[in-house]
């Protein structure tokens, strides 16, 4: 979750283009486009959703970890972070 209201912004602007771009892919499948194009829009999510990730785990390590750290909360991170790396 974010922490700051800006971060919170952020976050819902990146959540809604992915969004868009979810549902611009949608309808060029549904109208049976070319692949190379269909292609392209799904790197693009793919890349805005990397983009959150990284976003959020950089506030949540920040949040979390900047404090004193707990064995528990590194435990955590290290979790996160073997989840978004695979």
């Amino acid at each position: 979750m974010p922490h700051t209201a800006e971060d919170k912004q952020r976050a819902i602007t990146r959540l809604r283009r992915i969004r868009g771009q979810a549902e611009a892919l949608e309808r060029a499948v549904e109208a049976g486009s070319d692949c190379a194009p269909i292609l392209q829009q799904l790197a693009a999510m793919r890349g805005a959703v990397h983009g959150l990730m990284a976003d959020l785990l950089d506030s949540h390590v920040r949040e979390t970890l900047a404090q004193q750290p707990s064995p528990q909360a590194v435990e955590e991170m290290r979790a996160l972070l073997r989840s978004y790396l695979k």
